[in-house]
């Protein structure tokens, strides 16, 4: 069995072409954003939409749990989706959903997204005040039960916090060095090398306003910033997580940014004066270009085995060691 094609964060704008482009491209696992500023009625209502999409597209997709569903989606020619939150809202104040939300079939969980949460500092806030009291409880839960802490949207002392106060390795699944471009959501060296030394995963973004150079970003240029990131953190510590918003209207930024916490739009990373989803790199606008991610890795110097790795096979080894309980 070939290592497999797996991309760990997406939130496209679901319909049978999407899923149909992910087989056209042979991606075989994806983790799906199911709620953004959601309360736990409103996500399960996202989940009743996801299971109306298995029941029609039974050849192409199916809900994943654990990571035998990524070798059950080779053998199969399907793609298994993951689920995940890139915000705790759904869990609300409530300890006990943690497992609940588990039991549901979610396997990551952001501590923030860009605000200030019950857990933890996002990275759009002035001051970061690290780990709450409930923050720490839930991370030891998610450790307990097996949902995997990401750390994508949270600030930098917040992300050390829980790195240290985990047990066991966080993921930050969407996001790219500072180094090479200081976007806020971009994480430093130190946290880079604080995950990773912990046995974390990062996953490099594709959404343009994380890379140098913006939707003009090159194929050769995005290789490059993983060769360094590997000759610094290990290649076996990284993977894609490609924040592909494929289909989405404009307004989905507004939800995505602002919720319910402001009367005024917060473009974020985006400009105030041109609103809406920047285009993506001419070299990956949808799941039919994951061959060019391939080649480009090649072309970077990497070997077979590594770039394999890169492209699947080392998230698998992350799912295998953290979607059971501890």
């Amino acid at each position: 069995m070939t290592a497999p094609l797996i991309d760990n964060l997406q939130y496209a704008n679901w319909s049978e072409k999407v899923f149909r482009q992910l087989r056209a491209g042979r991606v075989d696992a994806i983790h799906v954003t199911i709620a953004y500023h959601e309360g736990f009625r409103e996500m399960v209502l996202n989940l009743e939409a996801w299971n109306r999409w298995f029941e029609r597209y039974p050849s192409l997709i199916f809900k994943g749990t654990e990571a035998a569903d990524v070798t059950r989606a080779q053998d199969t020619g399907r793609t298994a989706v993951f689920f995940g939150f890139q915000n705790p809202s759904p869990i609300e104040d409530d300890i006990g959903l943690v497992e609940i939300v588990h039991q549901l079939g979610v396997r990551f969980m952001q501590l923030t997204y860009n605000n200030q949460s019950l857990l933890a500092t996002g990275c759009y806030e002035d001051e970061d005040t690290g780990l709450t009291r409930m923050g720490r409880a839930v991370v030891a839960e998610m450790n307990r039960v097996g949902l995997v802490i990401d750390m994508s949207h949270s600030a930098e002392r917040s992300t050390l916090d829980t790195i240290e106060h985990s047990t066991r390795p966080i993921a930050i699944t969407h996001a790219n060095p500072d180094w090479w471009h200081p976007a806020l959501r971009n994480k430093s060296d130190q946290v880079l090398r604080s995950l990773t030394n912990a046995g974390g995963m990062l996953g490099f973004s594709l959404y343009p306003h994380h890379l140098a150079g913006g939707s003009q970003c090159t194929l050769s240029d995005f290789c490059e910033m993983i060769a360094e990131a590997a000759s610094r953190y290990g290649a076996e510590n990284l993977g894609i997580g490609s924040d592909l918003c494929q289909d989405q209207p404009d307004s989905i930024v507004e939800w995505m940014r602002t919720g319910r916490w402001s009367k005024e739009v917060d473009y974020g990373e985006g400009s105030a004066s041109a609103p809406g989803f920047p285009p993506m790199p001419d070299w990956f606008r949808d799941n039919r270009d994951w061959p060019n991610i391939r080649d480009g890795l090649r072309d970077a110097g990497f070997s077979r085995d590594e770039t394999e790795g890169l492209l699947g096979g080392n998230w698998l080894r992350f799912y295998a060691q953290s979607f059971g309980p501890a």
